[in-house]
């Protein structure tokens, strides 16, 4: 297996954007924090946002904001920290036509790309900066004097000099303190969002609400059945973030340890593997792309439908009197 290089602030040079105007277009979490990162670092960023609270929040922040049409036409690097499924509308009308030869436009995903959504013209760079973490903690560590790893790509290099620009936009958020590495803008889009399906998000819910379930239907305290299968996973997830998997193999009890070379086999059999591997493909031939989108111009009718059922599931429920049991007066 071919190790990658990481890159750190020692290797990289913010010259390349010296003189240049960087337009954040968005200010959510992600665009806040990298806006005020970039700023915090020397740089000369606007903000393209919708008038709103974030418009707002910019404002409050000490930067000039404007329409997301105004500052791709004002901007040398554009920015696009919008929700994913919002770039390609976005683009065609507010961005694309205040793009001329020598921009340069970045994305925190490679979403939109990978996936045709976002089509830039000829005679502009298309790089992406993606930091692994959210805008709170790349902000936060930031300002600590450090920061989250990061992953830049290069899709597209008219000026020469595009992965400089990529490697320099990763220095000014921060990321170049933790490391950088590098990838193509496909490989990052189709490991995010594995990884979010498989692990993070569809996988880590399910299994914390199926675990629960058959708890309380086996008659143990939903109170506990909660701290057991919900609120400790924080607690052990910490502990490889630290450390790896060995060492919290090696930091929990033998007893847990030894359940999960015991049972973790009996319930996580192969034949989840295999459907893993029926997921990515669909991830990889953009059919999972195609139906988000599809939904996301649908208004997100099922989307909004789900989020409504799970907050109304026994575990949300009795997860929110447990915090509040807890929480501080």
């Amino acid at each position: 297996m071919k190790q990658l290089t990481i890159l750190h602030d020692d290797a990289v040079e913010l010259s390349v954007l010296k003189g240049k105007t960087i337009a954040v277009l968005g200010y959510g979490a992600q665009g806040r924090a990298q806006a005020l990162n970039m700023r915090d670092s020397g740089l000369s960023v606007i903000v393209g946002n919708r008038p709103g609270k974030s418009e707002e929040k910019a404002k409050q922040d000490g930067f000039t904001v404007m329409s997301v049409a105004e500052a791709s036409r004002q901007g040398d690097v554009l920015m696009i920290l919008l929700p994913d499924e919002i770039h390609g509308p976005v683009f065609d009308k507010e961005i694309k036509p205040g793009l001329a030869h020598g921009k340069t436009i970045v994305t925190a995903h490679g979403f939109s790309v990978a996936f045709g959504q976002v089509k830039a013209p000829a005679g502009v760079d298309v790089i992406m900066v993606a930091p692994k973490g959210p805008g709170n903690e790349v902000r936060k560590l930031f300002l600590a004097g450090f920061s989250t790893p990061g992953l830049i790509a290069v899709q597209t290099d008219v000026s020469g000099h595009a992965r400089t620009t990529a490697l320099a936009i990763a220095k000014a958020q921060g990321l170049t303190r933790a490391g950088v590495m590098e990838c193509t803008m496909a490989q990052e889009a189709c490991e995010d969002i594995f990884g979010e399906q498989n692990v993070l998000c569809g996988g880590m819910v399910d299994l914390m609400k199926y675990a629960f379930e058959v708890l309380v239907e086996a008659g143990y305290p939903p109170e506990i059945a909660y701290f057991e299968c919900v609120h400790e996973v924080k607690l052990v997830t910490d502990l490889v973030h630290n450390g790896g998997i060995q060492w919290m193999n090696e930091v929990i009890s033998n007893t847990a340890e030894w359940g999960e070379y015991v049972n973790g086999p009996k319930v996580f059999t192969p034949d989840i593997k295999e459907r893993m591997k029926a997921c990515l493909r669909e991830i990889e031939d953009g059919t999972f792309a195609r139906e988000w989108v599809a939904e996301a111009q649908a208004g997100c009718p099922n989307l909004k439908a789900k989020r409504e059922a799970i907050g109304k599931h026994p575990v949300e429920i009795t997860g929110k009197l447990v915090r509040a049991l807890f929480s501080k007066k």
